[in-house]
Parts: C-alpha cells; sequence; structure tokens
C-alpha cells in the first residue's frame, strides 16, 4: 500500500469554464490556469504522484511547457494513471475535499464524485467528496478562488 496527499487551488476569473472533477459546473467564473484548472483533478493528481514518490503535477506537467496548455484534468490523470498501474498499483480509495465560497456546489457533489471516479477508473464506492466552505475567511471565502485537497491510497495489483 501506498498514501500520498494532494493540494491545489487556483483563482476564479471571468471566461473560463468550471471544471471539477472533470464535470463541468455551470457558473458565471472559471478557474485560472496554464491547463483547464481543475483544482480537483490537480490535488488528486498530486496526491498520486506523491503516493508513488514521483514528484508533483509541476514535475510532470510544468507550465513553461505548451503541450499542457489549456489541457483537461482528464488527459493529465489519465497520464498519471498509466504511471500507477506501470507501477504496479490501482487505486484503493481517493478522499477529497473541494474548498469554495461560490459556486454552491452541494448540487453537484454526486455528479462530481462519479465523474472522479470515472476519471481515476473506479467505482464510485472507492471515491468520496467533501464539500467545505471557509465561512467567509480568505481568499477562498471571499469567492475568490477555490482549493482542493485530496489523499489518495493505492494498492498492490495482481500481487
Amino acid at each position: 500500500m501506498r498514501i500520498g496527499q494532494g493540494y491545489d487551488v487556483h483563482a476564479l476569473v471571468a471566461g473560463r469554464a468550471l471544471v471539477l472533477g472533470g464535470v463541468r459546473i455551470p457558473h458565471a467564473r472559471g478557474l485560472a490556469g496554464h491547463s483547464d484548472a481543475d483544482v480537483l483533478a490537480h490535488a488528486v493528481g498530486d496526491a498520486l504522484l506523491g503516493a508513488l514518490g514521483e514528484g508533483d503535477l509541476g514535475t510532470h506537467f510544468p507550465s513553461s511547457d505548451a503541450r499542457w496548455k489549456d489541457a483537461s484534468g482528464a488527459l493529465l490523470l489519465g497520464e498519471i494513471l498509466q504511471r500507477v498501474a506501470r507501477a504496479g498499483f490501482g487505486v484503493a480509495n481517493v478522499d477529497a475535499t473541494i474548498v469554495a465560497r461560490e459556486p454552491r456546489l452541494a448540487p453537484h457533489q454526486a455528479q462530481i464524485r462519479e465523474g472522479l471516479a470515472k476519471l481515476l477508473g473506479v467505482e464510485a464506492t472507492r471515491v468520496n467528496v467533501k464539500l467545505k466552505s471557509t465561512d467567509g475567511l480568505g481568499a477562498i471565502g471571499r469567492g475568490e478562488g477555490i482549493a482542493a485537497q485530496a489523499v489518495v491510497l493505492l494498492e498492490r495489483v495482481g500481487a
């Protein structure tokens, strides 16, 4: 077994789609970033890389590399999952938290969970997505951005 944790945060800006766990959320603003800025997919990707002991998203998908311009979180997770499989592991469990003041994500929680499970190629019962706000504190509490944290447990497959 291996465990990893990941974190990501991006600013909310006009003119971008809001994507969380591969699910497009209707909102007037989306997240700014070199890629699609899917903070949930990025936090999970960082957790997977951490569990493998292979650095972080910036190591493998640097914003200085034009190949990753506007890349989807789904694409990045797919690349990372290939590393996980080559190392002989599979995803046992993911526990993630999205921290946002806006938009209200509760109506989308189940869809985000199922979307993330689909991206990971696992049953939704192996994925948990929690929603939190900061009760108005800090940049996220002012609605300036969205953050996500994730903990991933990998298990050896075929052993």
